[in-house]
């Protein structure tokens, strides 16, 4: 294969990864098959074969409003929840620091969903009897309102003596000042004797964004490693049973998800089509709903620890919650090259105040790191681009022999000899460039998954959510201009027709981050205005250092 050859089809490969990660990030909603619109526990599944048959589950009643029922209000600096005492579960988990669409705080729990619905911290037992009894009885709790700004406290919910059963459920919030963390311990016994029970948490994580990247899916991590399911996936294995991290439901933003501390756990996970609301104000969507039993067959203990994480998926409160639970956040192929990439945006914008600013400035600082790599990778392309002349005379002298002719194995070793007359290694104009692909694809998948651009205002009145597509289309214009004349003034050892075809690229591309999020757009602007300003300093150089005529 020709050096040009290699060096064309290096540049499509990395356009194909490019088109690859905008294809993986931006998944069409699933089809999910139709289901039972109302809410309700997991049902019963064959687990995998490599696990035990795990005890079944009562499917939750239907709750009718208990008259005596009150909610309680637990406000802190990031979250404000309400629970009620019917049942002791969570009614609403608002993040105070995170907007939706209406411009008010996000919410965690779904709502507006029937009221027969599964709610978090509901418990499920063997005993059809008892868990309804636990569903629908109203727990005694001491406070109707808890403002905790910044400082941990605790919840307690009790349930005494109620046709021999008692019931608590206490919620430990902001354990070791983490906002997003709710700690719980649950237990149940009847005349005395603990109950085993499966802690169900119900529909989990409305969509932050309806920009077609959002898509809810179960996740759990086993065995050390993460796996993912999209609603309409569920069906095929609703059940996972082993040594779980955690296991939960995610968007692109957001998680809602169980720690399990236990050695051996269960989790299922059921798929739930909700229908339009009758008067259009919410249309029809399908939610994932899951449940985690603890130590599933083993005798039940008095009580049952379980954290959960309810917010963002930022990676300091993801790690400050559990190390692995930052895989939470899909950071592709490069992980470890985003993790420091992110890291060091946070740290500049600490500083900047802006992250529109902020991914100029690492831009800067991470092109100026592989300024030399592109600078060989320039310098060699000038240095092919000068032999092109001497190059055609050798092939066009040897295109008269066929390709088995003896007489055309000459012209390869022919061609080295020039190569290695003129100092030019064929091979070291596309290497170094490769080699910057890593870090540029890693800096790409950082912006594309940060929960920090979301709602991030880079020019006030015009790009307010780097997390959304510039909406006059202006900047993702000018960076197919500039990736245009970036084409045009690249030393290029193409044929013509190779040339026309790297030219309809930046067309490609401009249609295709149209609809890209718009700090995606101004980094790739900004690199691209970066590599024009290099390929002049680099033509400046190399003329300079030229032999002059006599």
């Amino acid at each position: 294969m020709s050096t040009e050859k290699r060096v064309f089809l290096a540049i499509f490969l990395s356009f194909g990864l490019l088109t690859i990660y905008q294809a993986y990030f931006a998944p069409q909603v699933p089809v999910t098959p139709a289901t039972n619109s109302t809410a309700q526990a997991p049902a019963p599944s064959a687990p995998a074969a490599a696990t035990t048959a795990a005890p079944q589950q009562a499917p939750v009643p239907t709750v009718t409003p208990d008259a005596s029922a009150r909610d309680v209000v637990v406000e802190t600096d990031s979250v404000r929840a309400v629970f009620t005492t019917q049942g002791a579960t969570l009614k609403s988990w608002q993040l105070l620091k995170y907007n939706g669409h209406d411009g008010k705080p996000l919410e965690l729990i779904p709502a507006e969903l029937p009221p027969n619905t599964v709610r978090p911290f509901t418990l499920t037992t063997d005993d059809e009897k008892l868990t309804a009894l636990l569903a629908t009885a109203v727990y005694e709790v001491t406070v109707d309102h808890l403002t905790l700004g910044s400082d941990p406290g605790t919840l307690t919910f009790q349930l005494r003596g109620v046709d021999g059963v008692n019931a608590r459920k206490t919620f430990y919030v902001q354990p070791e000042r983490q906002p997003y963390v709710l700690n719980t311990e649950f237990s149940v016994d009847q005349a005395g004797s603990p109950k085993p029970f499966t802690i169900n948490f119900g529909p989990a994580v409305g969509p932050g964004y309806s920009d077609g990247r959002t898509v809810t899916q179960a996740i759990h991590f086993l065995d050390g490693s993460v796996t993912r399911t999209t609603a309409a996936n569920v069906p095929t294995q609703p059940r996972f049973q082993g040594a779980m991290r955690y296991a939960g439901v995610e968007d692109h933003y957001f998680l809602a998800a169980a720690l399990p501390a236990s050695e051996k756990s269960e989790v299922g996970y059921t798929a739930l089509t909700f229908p339009a609301s009758p008067d259009g104000t919410t249309a029809a969507r399908t939610l994932i709903s899951f449940s985690v039993r603890p130590n599933p067959g083993a005798a039940p203990t008095q009580t049952v620890a379980v954290k959960f994480f309810i917010g963002p998926k930022d990676f300091d409160q993801l790690r400050a919650a559990d190390v692995q639970l930052t895989r939470a956040i899909d950071f592709g192929w490069f992980a470890k090259i985003v993790v420091p990439l992110l890291q060091a945006l946070k740290w500049i914008n600490r500083y900047v105040g802006n992250y529109g600013v902020s991914i100029i400035v690492l831009t800067i600082l991470i092109n100026i790191l592989i300024f030399p790599l592109r600078h060989r990778s320039m310098v060699s392309m000038k240095k092919m681009q000068a032999l092109q002349p001497q190059i055609k005379a050798i092939q066009d002298r040897y295109a008269k022999y066929k390709m088995t002719d003896p007489e055309r194995q000459k012209m390869n070793p022919e061609m080295m000899a020039l190569y290695k007359q003129k100092g030019v290694n064929p091979a070291s104009g596309c290497i170094p460039m490769l080699l910057t692909f890593p870090v540029l694809l890693a800096f790409y998948n950082l912006l594309n998954s940060s929960i920090e651009l979301r709602g991030a205002m880079f020019i006030p009145g015009w790009i307010t959510d780097l997390a959304q597509k510039d909406p006059t289309y202006i900047w993702p214009i000018l960076m197919g201009a500039t990736m245009f004349w970036q084409q045009k003034m690249t030393p290029s050892t193409a044929d013509p027709m190779q040339q026309k075809i790297f030219l309809l690229m930046p067309v490609i591309f401009t249609v295709m981050f149209l609809s890209m999020p718009a700090g995606l757009v101004v980094y790739w602007l900004t690199s691209n205005v970066l590599t024009i300003g290099q390929q002049y300093l680099t033509n400046h150089l190399i003329s300079t250092s030229a032999p002059r005529k006599a």
